[in-house]
């Protein structure tokens, strides 16, 4: 186990259950138009549905805060975060993000960075941590976009590298979407190996280049994806040999998904997160889960997919 506990097994369950952390914070929702994309007040139903069918108590809960100015620029530049701190973007760099540029984006885009960052804090002592947000991988080292200020997963990831607490840190980035920002923060980096698995006809419509890339066919089934995801992953950890992963468990990969282009059911996006957790707990690799994407036309669609990552995490772990 990731700590030593002398216990039976249903002592095990019940002290993991309660120290599986998971970050949330009311600053990761923000006022938003009622037709504005982003689902926005998933985050607060998330930890809502959570709560009340018992997969999580109040203890398992915490607000990691904000990140500091210096975590920020071990990412981003200089110039990019002067305009973010002083709401100084113009009105193309906003437009590109496709948020309102205010205080409380600012203080949002923190708190979820921060809850990443304290989950890989958390994740190195028990083994798996959670953020109820996170994911942001659209953010550059200079630039935003698609919904996505500061990356998330790069600040964490430089954070636990700069104060040694890993040396190999493997991205397995599986939203729809290609992590294109993370891609390009550690483009030179051989620290982190980035990893995405993604639509091949979807958004960004220019790629980065990730350490392995797989673009994906329109339209992909449970199936024919989940056996692409089980001949990469495990052979991929074999060679890499990280001693930490970051997933990010985007759910615009459902059929329902108004953006995503690919036909996984809720079964199916459950049945990658058991891939990707189990060969995290079986490896032994201390894993740090962000949310990502999820825009299906039903609400309910995307909290029951993301929680199910939750759930997934609980059982595997607990």
């Amino acid at each position: 186990m990731f700590i030593s506990v002398v216990a039976d097994r249903n002592s095990i369950k019940a002290y993991f259950c309660l120290m599986i952390k998971i970050a949330y914070s009311d600053r990761y929702l923000l006022d938003l138009p009622k037709d504005h994309k982003f689902p926005i007040q998933k985050y607060a139903l998330i930890k809502d549905q959570l709560l009340y069918e018992g997969t999580i108590t109040e203890e398992n809960l915490y607000d990691a805060g904000l990140c500091t100015e210096e975590q920020v620029l071990a990412v981003h530049t200089n110039e990019y975060w002067h305009k973010i701190k002083t709401l100084t973007l113009d009105t193309h760099e906003v437009r590109r993000i496709g948020l309102p540029l205010n205080q409380r984006l600012v203080d949002r885009s923190l708190s979820s960075s921060c809850g990443t960052l304290k989950a890989a804090l958390y994740a190195l002592a028990d083994g798996i941590s959670l953020n109820i947000a996170g994911g942001t991988h659209h953010a550059f080292t200079d630039k935003g976009e698609g919904f996505c200020v500061l990356n998330d997963i790069a600040i964490a990831s430089c954070h636990i590298l700069q104060n040694k607490l890993a040396h190999k840190i493997l991205v397995v980035d599986l939203d729809v979407h290609q992590g294109n920002g993370t891609a390009q923060v550690f483009r030179n980096n051989s620290q982190v190996f980035t990893f995405s698995m993604h639509g091949a006809d979807n958004y960004p419509l220019k790629k980065e280049i990730s350490d392995l890339d797989i673009p994906l066919k329109s339209y992909m089934d449970d199936s024919t994806y989940l056996q692409l995801l089980k001949q990469t992953l495990p052979k991929l950890i074999e060679e890499q040999k990280p001693d930490f992963i970051f997933y990010q468990s985007g759910v615009d990969v459902l059929v329902t998904d108004k953006l995503g282009k690919l036909s996984l059911t809720r079964q199916g996006c459950r049945t990658r997160d058991e891939i990707v957790l189990s060969l995290c707990a079986d490896k032994q690799i201390p894993v740090a889960v962000a949310m990502g994407g999820g825009y299906s036309e039903r609400m309910a669609d995307i909290v029951e997919a993301h929680c199910n990552t939750f759930r997934v995490a609980f059982n595997i772990f607990g």
